[in-house]
């Protein structure tokens, strides 16, 4: 049916997973020493930060595949505050209440927000849809 809007494509899943994989670790090998001269909320909080510059760049580029600019680079941390509260608070609860390894929380913890994290970013970071017809060029009739 025409009209409907469009699921994401499956090679952009697939992009975003790999990126988010990527940027897993990214923020792993940041956590890890940070963890060690850092409480382990503060080495969290400084290896979220330096990774979610490198998501912003895989994702403009390989899952998205469009330009980063500045006005994407501003709107992109504010896609990631829901995302760092969910992960925060998912954190927090699987190390205080569960008992949970810090070593190990942070990457449970990050599986609560992909989805969420998927369609946000897809929104701020792609280009807009065309809609309608495309404009006339000039010399071509209306």
């Amino acid at each position: 049916m025409r009209g409907l809007p469009t699921l994401a494509p499956w090679g952009q899943i697939v992009r975003f997973a790999t990126v988010g994989g990527i940027n897993t670790l990214t923020f792993y090998a940041c956590y890890l020493p940070l963890r060690r001269m850092l409480p382990y909320f503060a080495a969290y909080t400084g290896a979220f930060a330096l990774s979610m510059v490198c998501s912003f760049l895989l994702n403009t580029y390989f899952t998205y595949r469009t330009r980063p600019t500045w006005k994407k680079f501003l709107l992109f941390p504010l896609t990631q505050v829901t995302n760092y509260a969910a992960q925060s608070v998912g954190l927090v609860l699987l190390v205080s209440w569960c008992g949970l390894n810090t070593a190990v929380a942070p990457l449970a913890a990050a599986l609560t927000a992909l989805p969420f994290t998927f369609l946000v970013s897809r929104h701020i970071l792609r280009p807009p849809a065309q809609t309608g017809p495309p404009p006339a060029r000039s010399g071509e009739p209306v």
